[in-house]
């Protein structure tokens, strides 16, 4: 059954999702059918005589017996807001009334609109026999009648828990993609202030082209990365492009201290990841291993798939210390944050420096052929 069908949304802020309307009359109707089609069944197998009478006047039982328990249903519904404890109190209540109103019922179709002869010899041998019967009867029904009523309140109790576990969802989603973009958008404002700096260089010594050209890709970069969604997954291809900007502006800066090599096989430019996941990695082995190394250093970026996962790697051989001092580390925390956020412990980041003395971060993910909703 659809949530849809179970449950009723509130109809004003503050109030309690119901059951369908749908749901509930199926759920008088389904009862009361029950039990006219058991004890239909075993009055046949007993092979009492005039079941065809006998079947018109439970018939006539039953419709009103579903009358009655509409009334225990609109009862319920007008205090579905209350605390389970006064629902149930009240079931059990108002089966009191509607039992004794059954049973009376009950007796008036079966010993007084044309009773069968039995019934009318029953009646005429004992004076008190109507009063027991009617009451022999309204304690059978009361429990009849309550059963019911705890079913409705089980499935108004479920459609709660429902309402409110969307709810919870749905809020955990929102809260999710909120620290995806604020995770995303902690880009090194030191990279700002530090290609402002060399574009000031670059313009007092008359180099307008490589000015020009570093200006082009700085808005390019910052125009792709604070446009797109951040919750938003990105072809790989896509992520390198992005990362070629940012690399093409620090080559600018360090044009003889640094290399770039970038080591994507084709087959996987057309996987999925999150958007600049890598930028991080990245800016800190610009920081931490090109800005203070004093000899030339290589900075690689590959992608591999192990074990049906996508293995990204970011390594520079610099001869400083990768690892941004203690504190300072918020880029490469990000990334785990982010991971951490959007596949809940199915990815992984890990970093830390190599034996050459470099520093080497490795992003593993789930191969995406397409680009997933953040959950």
């Amino acid at each position: 059954m659809k949530k849809e069908a179970f449950e009723q949304a509130p109809s004003a802020p503050g109030e309690s999702p119901r059951v369908a309307w749908r749901v509930a009359l199926m759920s008088v109707v389904g009862f009361w059918a029950f039990y006219f089609l058991i004890n239909t069944l075993h009055m046949a197998i007993e092979g009492k005589p005039n079941q065809f009478l006998m079947m018109e006047k439970r018939g006539a039982v039953i419709l009103s017996g579903m009358a009655l328990t509409l009334f225990v249903l609109l009862v319920l519904r007008s205090l579905e807001d209350k605390s389970l404890g006064v629902l149930i109190a009240t079931a059990f209540l108002t089966a009191i009334p509607v039992a004794g109103a059954y049973a009376t019922l009950n007796f008036t179709a079966f010993y007084v609109v044309d009773p069968l002869p039995e019934h009318r010899q029953e009646i005429k041998t004992d004076p008190e026999k109507p009063w027991e019967i009617i009451l022999e009867t309204a304690v059978s029904w009361y429990f009849f009648v309550v059963a019911w009523a705890i079913l409705y309140i089980a499935l108004s109790y479920a459609a709660k828990v429902r309402y409110a576990e969307r709810n919870a969802a749905r809020y955990r989603a929102e809260a999710q993609v909120a620290q995806l973009r604020a995770l995303r958008y902690q880009i090194n404002p030191h990279f700002l202030f530090n290609t402002l700096n060399s574009l000031s260089t670059l313009i007092l010594r008359h180099r307008n082209e490589e000015a020009e050209r570093m200006i082009m890709n700085l808005a390019t970069f910052f125009r792709t990365s604070l446009t797109a969604d951040p919750a938003d997954d990105v072809l790989l291809g896509e992520e390198i492009r992005m990362q070629r900007l940012y690399l093409d502006i620090e080559e600018a800066r360090f044009p003889d201290r640094l290399t770039v090599v970038i080591d994507v096989p084709p087959d996987l430019e057309n996987v999925y990841v999150p958007g600049l996941i890598l930028q991080p990695a990245v800016e800190n082995a610009i920081k931490h291993g090109v800005a203070r190394s004093m000899t030339p250093v290589t900075l690689v970026i590959r992608a591999r798939l192990v074990d049906h996962d996508l293995l990204l790697t970011v390594e520079d051989d610099g001869n400083a210390v990768g690892e941004a001092p203690p504190g300072q580390g918020v880029g490469l925390r990000n990334v785990r944050d982010r991971l951490t956020a959007r596949f809940d412990g199915a990815a992984a980041c890990s970093y830390g420096p190599t034996e050459t003395g470099g520093f080497k971060v490795e992003i593993r993910v789930p191969l995406m052929h397409e680009a997933l909703a953040a959950q």
